[in-house]
């Protein structure tokens, strides 16, 4: 029985380290649609959103080694011989797994700098085009001022 379930546990540990391999080439992929002269917020958005879909898997994988490792800890620990080898197993992925986080973490912030980085210039030429919009307006205006000349009154008598 213990057996079964430590395969299992082993199993769901190496599936969460194939997905945080996928979300570190996410990571990568948003880091070059951040550094593209032309944001492509299609591919931006996308981007996003299937690391998400990633991210809830790595959440449902956790949550299912979590409720297996309540069932069997205490034979786990009653039979630490008999196990010994996927307990090692599973230390090992634990530790990339750890070093895998780590490195998401990492790349996260460095694609957040850039997002804002990013936002930043994207409202600054948006600000840009509002100010020049303005001014021609304003310079229309004064412009048609210009050749308009008001009504005058000319006095006939003399």
């Amino acid at each position: 029985m213990g057996n079964d379930y430590l395969s299992i546990m082993i199993q769901s540990l190496q599936k969460k380290r194939k997905i945080l391999d996928e979300i570190i080439e996410k990571n990568k992929e948003q880091r070059q649609i951040l550094e593209q002269d032309d944001l492509d917020a299609d591919a931006f958005e996308q981007n996003v959103q299937l690391k998400s879909d990633l991210v809830d898997q790595i959440d449902f994988l956790d949550d299912g080694f979590e409720e297996l490792y309540g069932r069997v800890k205490s034979v786990i620990e009653a039979e630490k011989q008999e196990h010994r080898e996927e307990i090692l197993l599973m230390k090992q992925l634990i530790t990339e797994i750890t070093e895998k986080s780590v490195t998401i973490q990492s790349e996260e912030a460095r694609n957040r700098r850039l997002v804002e980085h990013r936002f930043a210039q994207e409202r600054k030429k948006i600000r840009s085009r509002k100010d020049t919009s303005t001014i021609a307006n304003q310079y229309y205006k004064n412009m048609s001022k210009l050749n308009f000349v008001d009504a005058q009154f000319m006095d006939k008598k003399k």
